[in-house]
């Protein structure tokens, strides 16, 4: 795990390079508990996350990096239907469950959706840059 944190890092850093963005330990440490995160976690559960290491980052530092990881394409906003945003650090191609009554996001690959072409309409509407598909419906927890 650690190694694939130090390469995510590497990645990271790399890409703020090239996109001229400079790396403030702020925006190091959002990034490093958000690639270390296994359940999509909101700005708030960030910022409470690290509070306790920088108790001088605000709330607010939290949503403009975000907004501006997710802006370069250097984090995965996953479209939810609640108003809260989720955030992750996409490694491979994936989809998203997600149960309606306590709101856990759950990653699944569905190499049939990655690999399908779409309808021609879509192609004519113009550029695609990815295919996500989104689950919802009550996990097994919910159910009982």
């Amino acid at each position: 795990m650690q190694s694939t944190l130090k390469n995510q890092l590497d990645v990271f850093a790399a890409a703020c390079r090239d996109k001229d963005l400079r790396l403030t330990p702020q925006r190091l440490e959002i990034f490093k508990e958000l690639a270390r995160a296994t359940d999509h976690p909101t700005a708030e559960m960030l910022h409470q996350r690290l509070i306790q290491g920088m108790p001088t980052l605000s709330l607010d530092t939290v949503y403009r990096t975000l907004g501006t990881f997710a802006n370069l394409s250097l984090v995965t906003k996953v479209e939810t239907s609640e108003s809260q945003a989720h955030f992750e650090v996409t490694q491979v191609q994936h989809h998203h469950l997600i149960c309606r009554k306590c709101k856990e996001i759950i990653d699944f690959q569905w190499q049939y959706i990655d690999t399908a072409s779409l309808p021609e309409e879509v192609h004519s509407w113009g550029r695609i840059d990815r295919k996500n598909i989104v689950v919802y419906g009550t996990c097994h927890k919910c159910l009982k």
